[in-house]
């Protein structure tokens, strides 16, 4: 099991402009990360002109040699709940996306399919049924596209719409490709109220790659939560539980329980920490990267 760190949990570093994404990749492995994973937020590898940019990808590929430090895998956002030319547009977009995976030599990427923060009123069990077959449609289409370019795509359960242990598994069961699995994120699933742990424990051996982060949950209100997730300090599960992102192993979810069911479940691929709290980004990484490490040779 190869402990690594996303992109995205040094976009603090990259947005504010005290990281390029090259010098992102070489502090990650100068901080003990032994894998790197690419989130196209707070940089982009298209041009201004809407091309994908060759010498952005270039320049990655080889800041990740110099580093010494392996890329795997690529996530970008995604909207497939539209239909008629929306729909083929976000499509068409996707497939560029894996065309990026490609360019960069990654043999995974993940994509999301909609409704990140749902309102309660859309994130029901009829509409999830209802947007079903063309969700299927539009996965099976990008699909098939990553499996022409040597890329698997993946689910990962995000949000409050796609996200649930059978919901999850429905999306799953419904792509036929042979070239589509489980990113599976170990705090997400805690957003629609579900055991964390009994996730891992259930659909473990489906994972092709794993995010792990944490959380702090409250039952009542901490104060400054914000009134529309996913923006602000806290935010509330489906079920209306107070959540904020926590440096990982600091935070109220079983990191450790979660390390040792991987384990135990004789996984052997690679893990991305996400950490998406209010700590500085490069402190709280690196922590999270040494808690992760250590549990991991303790369990």
């Amino acid at each position: 099991m190869r402990i690594g760190l996303s992109s995205y949990s040094l976009v603090g570093a990259l947005r504010s402009g005290e990281f390029t994404l090259v010098q992102a990749i070489d502090w990650a492995a100068k901080n003990g990360a032994d894998v790197f994973e690419l989130v196209p937020i707070g940089f982009t590898f298209m041009t201004e002109a809407g091309k994908v940019d060759l010498e952005q990808i270039k320049a990655t590929k080889q800041a990740a040699k110099d580093a010494g430090i392996p890329l795997v895998n690529y996530s970008v956002g995604g909207n497939l709940l539209q239909e008629g030319e929306a729909q083929q547009k976000e499509i068409a977009r996707i497939k560029q996306e894996v065309d990026i995976a490609a360019e960069l030599g990654l043999d995974r990427m993940r994509h999301d399919i909609g409704f990140w923060a749902s309102p309660l009123q859309e994130n029901t069990t009829a509409n999830f049924d209802q947007k079903l077959p063309g969700m299927l449609d539009a996965v099976n289409e990008i699909s098939e596209h990553g499996k022409t370019r040597g890329v698997v795509t993946m689910l990962e359960n995000h949000g409050l719409f796609v996200n649930g242990m059978d919901r999850v598994q429905r999306v799953i069961n419904g792509v036929h490709t042979g070239n589509y699995g489980l990113l599976m994120d170990t705090g997400n699933i805690i957003c629609v109220d579900e055991d964390p742990l009994a996730f891992v424990r259930l659909m473990g051996r489906q994972a092709k790659m794993v995010h792990l982060k944490d959380f702090y949950v409250r039952a009542s209100n901490p104060g400054d939560t914000a009134p529309n997730y996913p923006y602000g300090a806290w935010f509330r599960s489906l079920g209306g539980t107070y959540l904020r992102g926590a440096i990982l192993g600091q935070g109220d979810l079983d990191v450790r329980g979660t390390i040792k069911t991987l384990k135990d479940l004789g996984y052997t691929g690679d893990v991305a920490i996400e950490f998406e709290g209010m700590e500085e980004c490069r402190y709280a990484s690196a922590v999270s990267i040494a808690n992760a490490k250590r549990i991991l040779a303790e369990v």
